[in-house]
């Protein structure tokens, strides 16, 4: 495709940053930037007509690890890691608040909740046993106790009596998220565009190549935030895994309200306009999940509506209305890959499930790595 005057010179000459990537970690490099760099011309690139993978399609919970969970990240990571890890999520909400308003993303902070089945006794006894541990490790962050039980005055079907709380979770709108980061952008003069996909590119001491389908341009810099899919322009060591997702239709006097857990994190739910948006089972069949397709299985369908239907509201007719998928970048550790490529390519990747969290403060990071 040949482009016309107006399109090399408008979109594509003398382009000082290319961002490929309009998730949550692009979209925050391409503000920093800005920030940083007023007068230079920034351009953001994305694959799809929205941003792919998981930032338009995950399930809006502003978390940063229920005890379960980090009590499993604890076999991989020691304490000081750990902590390094949900402070840098905490770190990422306040900017992303900051950055466009608690009533723009629609922030509501409910608390946090983990349920556990009578099946996994253990796991929550385990849990119990080191919540003064957990506590006292994430003080420094929270400045009081993280995690509390609490009585499980819910009806949720065949769990524990008890359920972990705490109170510094809370939850979004995704769409609206997006929305407000798209329109912050381009309100700085940050371009934008979709079903532009980049291929390949090469280096040289003075600009980055960069090639689309149907064209090449120059950039002085390129950053890479494609999280699950940087193994398509890098060689680098991360994982894609999908992630399921269902949301019933209205529910008349919904009482269930706040971001729930279970099972290590594998499965979550929360309430969404009258409705029980519920996602995970990617433990079932882990093999087949490594994928980037995004599609919905029958097997983990099914898993959901009966966790739906025997668990969250046992007594109750529930429809579904809505099924997707989303797409993680995870790895060995849980700590995103922030770092130079070359000279003028940089990359941002690997978030581990947690984008909106540190999405923001990772696209920070990423941009901080440019001096000039």
């Amino acid at each position: 495709m040949d482009l016309s005057y107006w399109e090399q010179n408008t979109w594509f000459k003398d382009v000082d940053f290319c961002i490929a990537g309009s998730g949550i970690v692009g979209l925050s490099c391409a503000l920093q930037l800005k920030k940083k760099f007023p007068k230079a011309k920034v351009l953001v690139l994305e694959k799809g007509i929205l941003p792919q993978g998981a930032s338009t399609k995950n399930a809006g919970f502003a978390c940063f690890g229920s005890a379960s969970e980090l009590l499993s990240d604890l076999q991989n990571h020691d304490k000081e890691e750990l902590l390094n890890l949900v402070q840098k999520r905490v770190e990422g909400l306040e900017l992303l608040k900051s950055t466009l308003g608690e009533k723009q993303i629609d922030y509501q902070q409910h608390g946090g909740y983990e349920v556990f089945l009578k099946k996994n006794k253990d796991s929550f006894e385990q849990c119990e046993a080191n919540l003064d541990m957990l506590n006292d490790m994430l003080r420094p962050v929270f400045k009081a106790d993280t995690f509390q039980l609490k009585p499980n005055e819910f009806a949720f079907g065949n769990s524990l009596p008890n359920l972990i709380f705490t109170p510094f979770e809370g939850q979004i709108d995704t769409g609206k998220m997006m929305q407000a980061l798209l329109r912050k952008a381009q309100s700085e003069g940050i371009s934008v565009l979709n079903s532009t996909e980049v291929t390949s590119f090469s280096s040289d001491a003075e600009s980055v190549h960069i090639k689309l389908r149907d064209f090449s341009f120059k950039t002085r810099h390129l950053c890479i935030a494609t999280n699950a899919f940087a193994s398509e322009l890098l060689n680098l060591k991360v994982t894609p895994a999908r992630s399921q997702v269902l949301i019933s239709k209205p529910i008349p006097n919904l009482q269930i309200q706040g971001t729930f857990h279970l099972d290590e994190g594998f499965y979550y739910f929360r309430n969404v306009h009258n409705r029980i948006l519920l996602g995970g089972g990617r433990n079932l069949d882990k093999e087949r999940e490594m994928t980037s397709a995004m599609q919905t299985t029958s097997r983990i369908q099914t898993a959901l509506e009966d966790l739906l239907k025997n668990l969250i509201l046992p007594d109750q007719h529930v429809e579904i209305d809505q099924r997707w998928s989303g797409i993680l970048g995870i790895g060995e550790k849980k700590k995103p890959i922030v770092k130079p490529v070359s000279d003028r390519v940089f990359c941002a990747v690997r978030l581990g499930g947690m984008g909106i969290a540190i999405g923001s403060s990772v696209g920070k990071d990423l941009a901080d790595l440019i001096e000039s």
